[in-house]
């Protein structure tokens, strides 16, 4: 299996471009996935520079629904005209970043007839499933960390029922493939307890303190390769890969082997 990083935050070189999304190529035996568009079209035209073509893709996956994962969907459904793409039943809710600023997805999208709108668990096909884990036990609670939705007039705290989780069974082995992680990285290493996790956790705002560190000594306690990006915050990784032996930073051009 092969990942090709579309679009992250960062870039392994100048002619690759960079922006606060993520999108990922992935090929395994019988599937080219994309997983996640980024915020805008970068997505695309580092593909093409990456001599990948967007239009062989024949499932395309959104992790949940923020901007900066599906705000190349239109994109995608312009070059791209057989794959179909499937994303929760919640992802074209009110979601907030605080209360002013609307970071969810354009809503006029919502009616395209290649979405596949799924439940808490979707099984695509033999390989791979989508979960959500909406009825798991948390046991790690960081908050939303300033992120709502909005029902009727009031804002909530954002629940992330619109997150799923990308599970692929290949080989003998489970790869995770996670969007932001907002549930908690710590409790979907615990509930999946996958050979290869691949995302953001989240932890940008966290401080290089005894926590992060205890937060890091516990994914190590797994015998999971840890591949992250985005979300996590690139001084946090720096920091955590102290002490864990098994984590590695994903930027846009850059593809790694599974």
């Amino acid at each position: 299996m092969k990942i090709t990083c579309l679009a992250e935050n960062t870039s392994v070189n100048n002619n690759i471009g960079a922006e606060h999304g993520l999108s990922l190529f992935i090929e395994t035996k019988n599937h080219r996935i994309l997983f996640d568009m980024g915020q805008t079209e970068l997505f695309s035209l580092n593909a093409e520079k990456l001599g990948i073509d967007l239009s062989s893709v024949d499932i395309a996956i959104l992790s949940h629904g923020h901007y900066d994962h599906g705000g190349g969907i239109s994109e995608f459904l312009r070059l791209n005209k057989k794959a179909p793409l499937y994303i929760n039943e919640n992802a074209f809710g009110d979601h907030y970043n605080g209360t002013e600023k609307y970071i969810g997805l354009d809503k006029s999208l919502k009616n395209s007839s290649r979405i596949v709108f799924t439940g808490d668990k979707h099984k695509i096909n033999d390989c791979l499933t989508l979960y959500t884990c909406n009825d798991k036990e948390k046991s790690f609670e960081l908050g939303s960390f300033g992120l709502n939705m909005k029902k009727g007039d009031e804002f909530l705290p954002d629940d992330f029922s619109h997150e799923h989780y990308l599970l692929i069974e290949e080989n003998g082995r489970k790869i995770l493939i996670s969007g932001c992680s907002h549930k908690g990285v710590l409790n979907i290493a615990s509930w999946f307890k996958p050979d290869v996790l691949i995302g953001g956790f989240h932890f940008s705002k966290l401080s290089l303190d005894d926590t992060l560190k205890g937060y890091a000594e516990y994914l190590d306690s797994f015998s999971t390769d840890f591949y992250t990006c985005h979300c996590t915050g690139t001084e946090q990784y720096s920091f955590m890969k102290n002490y864990m032996n098994r984590l590695s930073y994903l930027s846009a051009g850059q593809e790694i082997e599974i």
